[in-house]
């Protein structure tokens, strides 16, 4: 080195508190792909807590094909590969640091992904599920049980919620708010009434939803703090009985709505998202829309 030059700085000598705050910038797929081995300092840095806070997998969809017979849907190799080696990486840096897990809703996980990433996840605090055709009873009520500082969750909808919900209660003792993506019968407003009767938070939004059902929600759960029914269609009666639609919401409901904190909810002709759940009769079809509709909800701390 010629005299007057500056010393040449090397990458592994960059103070770490500055190379953790660049590799904030990072995306999932970039912090995934073999930066840990550039050398000890950047292996260091990227298991800081600081980037694990959240893993985020809602940019990754499987490449399936639905067939005709459980479950329903056949999830090519390759996709399964790829979910695999992107969550040994991800959960191997984390450390067991992760506290929000964010799935896609057309991401089939199936039930060993979803052991192996709850048994590496120990604090997790909130998880937004993937789809259901894959994890079996079995498999989901394992993975709760080994979330006991589960708080919030956002789920698609389901036809038999009981064993679900039952888990939560039994494991989850802080658990306090939910989203579902789907309807909300009466039988799984019951269910919530049953097994987690001192929830907080609740959105049902974008989907059919009945008066009963609803008088249900606002009857059972006493602790209820935040409910979000915007952009739904309320029905006078629930199924099979014909549909009859209200346009507004009357006094009985809005009186019991009243002691809540916050009451969302949106029915206009005008609304572009209420149309979109009247075009598909309540059952929002969200692959038709904005790739990061699904994503959004009217409550804060449910949005992604």
């Amino acid at each position: 080195m010629e005299e007057g030059d500056s010393p040449v700085r090397r990458w592994e000598d960059l103070d770490i508190d500055i190379l953790v705050k660049i590799l904030q910038s990072f995306d999932i797929f970039e912090l995934s792909a073999g930066l840990a081995h550039v050398c000890s300092t950047w292996r260091l840095a990227c298991r800081d807590q600081l980037l694990w806070k959240t893993l985020d997998l809602s940019v990754l969809k499987s490449n399936f094909i639905k067939i005709p017979f459980e479950p329903y849907v056949y999830v090519d190799c390759q996709s399964d590969k790829t979910l695999t080696s992107l969550l040994k990486i991800c959960l191997n840096l984390s450390s067991g640091n992760i506290l929000t897990l964010i799935f896609h809703y057309k991401l089939y996980v199936s039930d060993n992904q979803l052991t192996y990433t709850a048994e590496r996840c120990p604090r997790l605090k909130r998880l937004v599920m993937p789809a259901w055709n894959r994890i079996k009873k079995t498999g989901i009520c394992r993975a709760i049980r080994m979330w006991e500082d589960l708080e919030s969750l956002t789920m698609p909808s389901i036809a038999n919620p009981p064993y679900v919900m039952e888990e939560i209660a039994r494991s989850c003792k802080n658990f306090a708010e939910l989203k579902i993506m789907g309807p909300c019968d009466i039988f799984f407003a019951s269910t919530l009434v049953s097994f987690l009767p001192n929830l907080k938070v609740l959105s049902v939004r974008c989907t059919l939803l009945s008066k009963p059902a609803l008088l249900t929600i606002l009857d059972g759960l006493t602790k209820l703090e935040v409910l979000n029914i915007s952009h739904c269609i309320i029905t006078e009666d629930p199924p099979p009985a014909p549909k009859k639609i209200l346009a507004e919401l009357d006094e009985s409901i809005l009186e019991k709505t009243s002691r809540l904190c916050e009451f969302l909810t949106c029915m206009s002709d005008s609304c572009i998202m209420c149309q979109r759940t009247r075009n598909d009769e309540g059952l929002m079809r969200w692959y038709k829309y904005e790739e990061d509709f699904w994503k959004v909800d009217e409550v804060k701390s449910l949005a992604i």
